[in-house]
C-alpha cells in the first residue's frame, strides 16, 4: 500500500481543505471538516485496534484484510508520537503513542471514518 513519491506530493498539493497538520508527510494528524485525527500518506483515516499490545499488531489474515496495517519503509523518519512497529512478516507499520494504525476497506473516500467504533474494537485514531 505504498505510492510512488510523485503520487504522495500530487495528493499533497490537491489537497487544500487539510490544515494544521503535525507529523509528517507519512502519517499525521489534521484537521478535516472540523475534526482532528490520524492520517495516512493518502490522506485517509487511520483507526488502533483494541485487541492490539503497545508495540504489536494482533491483526492478521481476514482481518489485515479488512483493516489494512499503515505500511511504511523500515526507517521511515517519522514525527513526536510516531513511530514504526515490526509485524510478523518483518513489514514495517506506523504506530500511535505504540499504538499500530490501520485503515479500513470501508472508508473509500478522503474524509471518510466509516471504521470508527466497529464492534466496539476499532476507533478513530486522534492525537
Amino acid at each position: 500500500m505504498r505510492l510512488p513519491l510523485t503520487i504522495l506530493l500530487a495528493s499533497l498539493i490537491a489537497s487544500p481543505v487539510l490544515a494544521d497538520s503535525h507529523g509528517n508527510d507519512f502519517v499525521h494528524s489534521r484537521k478535516f471538516k472540523g475534526q482532528v485525527y490520524v492520517m495516512y500518506q493518502t490522506h485517509m483515516s487511520l483507526y488502533t485496534f483494541a485487541n492490539d499490545e503497545v508495540g504489536k499488531s494482533n491483526c492478521y489474515d481476514t482481518c489485515a484484510q479488512n483493516w489494512p496495517p499503515a505500511l511504511l519503509d523500515d526507517g521511515t523518519a517519522l514525527g513526536e508520537n510516531y513511530s514504526l512497529i515490526q509485524r510478523t512478516d518483518g513489514t514495517m507499520q506506523a504506530a500511535f503513542r505504540g499504538q499500530p494504525l490501520y485503515l479500513y476497506i470501508g472508508d473509500e473516500n478522503v474524509g471518510d471514518t466509516n471504521g470508527d467504533r466497529v464492534a466496539n474494537l476499532w476507533v478513530l485514531a486522534r492525537p
